[in-house]
C-alpha cells in the first residue's frame, strides 16, 4: 500500500475530515479504516480502551503494523492490561503504552488520595486527557471505537469527523455499528474481548470510576455511576 501524503494544515485536513464524512457515512468499517491508512499512512493511528480489540483488528487488516495507542492511566483493571498484552501478541500492530505524567502516588501526593472521587474531571484530564494530546502530537489522524448505540451522547458521532480540541481527522469506523454487530465480528474472527464484557461490564474504564450495569441500563451506565459526568473528556 502506497500512503498518500496528507494535508499538513488544520484547515485542510477539516476539509477533508467533513468531506470524508459525507462520502464514507455508508462506507464499510474496513473501507473507512482502509481510507484512512492510504490517505494518512504513519500519521494515522488506531486508539484502544482494550474493552475489545475490534477496531484494532479491523485496523490490522487495512494497515498491518498499525500503531495502537492505550492508555495506561494506573487504575485499570488487570483485566484490561492482560487484554492490552494479549493484543501485542497476537495482532499485527505496534501496540503503544502511554502514561501519565505523574504516577498513582505522586498524584495522590499532590492533589491527596481518590481524586477520582472528589474531582473525576480532573483526574480524567491528568490520567488521560493530557496524556492523550501528547501521544496524539504525531499524527494527522486518530481511530476509536465510539458507537451511536452506546449512549445518548454518542448518538451524532460521524465515521469520519473534526477532533477540533486536537486539531486532528476523528475516526470512527463502527459508529453505525450495533452491539449485535460487534458480537457477530468478535464470534466471526475469534477477536479478542476483555473478560469483564462477560461478567456483568458492559463498558469498561478505571476499576475506581466503573460498575456492572443492570438490566435495562445503557453500556455507558455504569460508568460514573451516580454522577452527571457521562465521558472522561477523550471525546468531548
Amino acid at each position: 500500500m502506497t500512503a498518500v501524503r496528507a494535508p499538513r494544515t488544520g484547515d485542510e485536513l477539516k476539509s477533508l475530515a467533513e468531506r470524508a464524512g459525507r462520502d464514507l457515512e455508508e462506507a464499510s468499517a474496513l473501507s473507512i479504516l482502509t481510507w484512512a491508512a492510504e490517505t494518512f499512512g504513519p500519521r494515522f493511528c488506531v486508539t484502544s480502551s482494550m474493552e475489545d480489540a475490534v477496531v484494532a483488528h479491523l485496523a490490522s487488516r487495512a494497515f498491518p503494523g498499525v500503531d495502537v495507542v492505550f492508555l495506561d492511566t494506573g487504575y485499570h483493571f488487570p483485566e484490561t492490561i492482560g487484554t492490552r498484552d494479549a493484543v501485542a501478541a497476537v495482532m499485527d500492530v505496534n501496540l503503544i503504552t502511554l502514561t501519565p505524567r505523574q504516577s498513582v502516588a505522586e498524584q495522590d501526593a499532590e492533589y491527596g488520595p481518590r481524586l477520582h472521587d472528589r474531582d473525576p474531571d480532573l483526574c480524567c484530564a491528568l490520567r488521560k486527557v493530557r496524556p492523550l494530546e501528547e501521544g496524539l502530537t504525531g499524527y494527522d489522524a486518530w481511530a476509536t471505537g465510539l458507537r451511536r448505540d452506546e449512549s445518548p451522547t454518542r448518538a451524532g458521532t460521524p465515521v469520519v469527523g473534526w477532533d477540533e480540541k486536537r486539531r486532528k481527522v476523528k475516526v470512527s469506523p463502527i459508529a453505525r455499528w450495533t452491539q449485535a454487530d460487534v458480537d457477530a465480528y468478535v464470534a466471526e474472527h475469534g477477536v479478542l474481548t476483555n473478560p469483564l464484557l462477560m461478567d456483568g461490564y458492559a463498558s469498561v474504564g478505571c476499576a475506581p470510576c466503573t460498575r456492572r450495569v443492570l438490566e435495562g441500563e445503557d453500556a455507558r451506565a455504569g460508568r460514573w455511576s451516580g454522577r452527571a459526568k457521562t465521558e472522561c473528556g477523550l471525546h468531548g
